[in-house]
Order: structure tokens, then sequence, then C-alpha cells
């Protein structure tokens, strides 16, 4: 299986799904950073998660969910392009528990935010973090936000992380007891069969007595879309005083981005030359 996103119908009725697989994808985060097995996973599912939940939408910016909260988990945020690329990273500060969300993130919430790019107006939901789980978390949301009808299925480990998504479209029912019987079906989906099984396969496990029509998979990647440019304007926002105190300090100024580990170095001449011309100067980019 190949880092993939398929979408399914189930024909004749109002239900809709998608399925993602994230194997390479996956691997190339956790290289980033080291994990301790019960935040590992909890990344994972996340990133699932936005890549299942940016393909519902149609747009060319970005879907952000980002987790805070006062306990050993204190920060969860992933993001998902219109161009089925991801990136996320997670923060913790003391052993984690693998019970539930309570016991992982303490007094949380969850934050939803839509960017479609291009200047044009964000949209952000913001609620508080109830449920055993992510995907009870984000079902949480749609409710809450009188969404259409959502149902998610999460899983990760150390090598994969996958999610199966339903919803239940607006419009004439054509099949009032679909949507019930789609999930019913897929609760008993155990997560290695999420993680392990082919979509053809996982899918014909569901819904043999349905008729299904798969569509053509996409694919999905890591990105990070941080940049020297960006650090640089990131820097000049920062103003001449602060950089030159770092500079002053540290004979350089280092910018490591959190998502994927890229350093930016600027020294004297960089900085200079970025507060005199407005334009971040070639340089190098290390990895760490």
């Amino acid at each position: 299986m190949t880092d993939t996103l398929n979408r399914f119908i189930l024909e004749t009725t109002n239900v809709r799904g998608e399925w993602v697989h994230l194997d390479a994808t996956w691997q190339a985060l956790l290289e980033r950073y080291a994990y301790p097995p019960v935040v590992r996973d909890l990344l994972g599912q996340a990133l699932a998660a936005v890549a299942l939940l940016s393909a519902t939408i149609k747009f060319d910016g970005s879907l952000i969910l980002q987790v805070t909260g006062s306990g050993p988990v204190n920060l969860l945020v992933v993001q998902a392009s219109g161009h089925g690329t991801v990136r996320g990273l997670a923060r913790w500060q003391s052993e984690v528990p693998a019970g539930d969300l309570a016991a992982q993130f303490g007094d949380g919430r969850m934050v939803m935010t839509i960017d479609p790019g291009q200047g044009r107006e964000r949209y952000q939901g913001i609620v508080p973090l109830e449920g055993a789980s992510l995907s009870a978390a984000l079902e949480g949301y749609f409710t809450r936000s009188e969404q259409l009808p959502t149902r998610l299925w999460l899983a990760a480990d150390g090598q994969r992380a996958a999610g199966l998504l339903l919803q239940a479209l607006p419009g004439e029912d054509r099949d009032p007891d679909a949507f019930h019987r789609a999930v019913t079906l897929a609760d008993t989906l155990k997560d290695q069969e999420l993680l392990e099984l082919p979509v053809q396969t996982l899918l014909h496990r569901l819904y043999h007595e349905e008729d299904v029509r798969l569509l053509d998979g996409s694919p999905v990647s890591f990105r990070c879309g941080c940049s020297r440019e960006r650090v640089g304007e990131m820097l000049r926002n920062l103003g001449r005083p602060e950089v030159d105190s770092i500079l002053e300090d540290e004979g350089r100024v280092e910018v490591n981005c959190e998502f994927c580990n890229a350093g930016y170095r600027f020294d004297a001449v960089d900085v200079e030359q970025l507060f005199t011309e407005g334009e971040p100067p070639p340089g190098s980019r290390t990895r760490h």
C-alpha cells in the first residue's frame, strides 16, 4: 500500500466515505522527532484525521487541527493542504498515560481552522476537548457545529497511520437506515485491520452486501511549508533591535522549524542585508 486517500460511495444511499493510509508520509514525520508511543499514536491519528477532513472540502488552502491542554500532552497540531500534503507535531511535558483524552490532555480544547488561502477570510471553530478518543472528540465537534453526521475511525502505530470516515449527505434519503447500517458495520473494524488491509479488502470485509463504488485514489505526502524567505519575514517582523540583540549574544541567529526540524542560520552580513534590502539573502539551510 502507498500513501493514498480513496473516496467511496454506497450506491443508492446518501452515504459517502473516505479511507486514508499513511506509510512513507508517517515515517518522514517520525524521522524528525522521537515521540513516546502514546504521543506518537495520537499524532498519527490526528494526521490521518486532517487528511480525511481536508478531502471533504474543496479548497486550495489548509485545514489545521490544534489540541491544547493542561495535562501531560500540552500541544498537538496537524495541518493538511488542499494539495494532499500534511505535517504535524506534538509537545509533551511528562509521562503520558495510555488512558483517555482527559488523562492525556487534562482540561483541553480543540480548534479547527480552515484557511482558504489567497487572503480570504478564515473559519475557526473552538470546542472543549471531550470524549475518550480523538475520533470521539472530532465527532463531537461535528455535532456541536451542526455539520453533516460524521463518524471517524483512526489508528496509528510505529509504522503506519490510517483512518476511515463516513458521512451522511443532505438531500432526499433513499435509504433511511443506510448511515446507521454503515456505521454499525464499521464499528466492527479492528485497529490492525484499518492499518494493514488494502482499501478494496477492507471495503469488501465491511460492505460486501452493499453496492460500493470506489473512486480513484489521490496521493498524500509529507511537506513542510517553511522556507528561508518566510523565516526572514518573521525576523523582520520581530524587529531590528531584537534581532541585533540575539546576534550580539549568540554571534548568529538560528531558527529551527518545529514541524520539519529544518534549520536556518543568519550571520551579521545576512541580518544587515535582511533589514537594508528587505529580502532574505541566500544562505545555508541545515537539517539537524
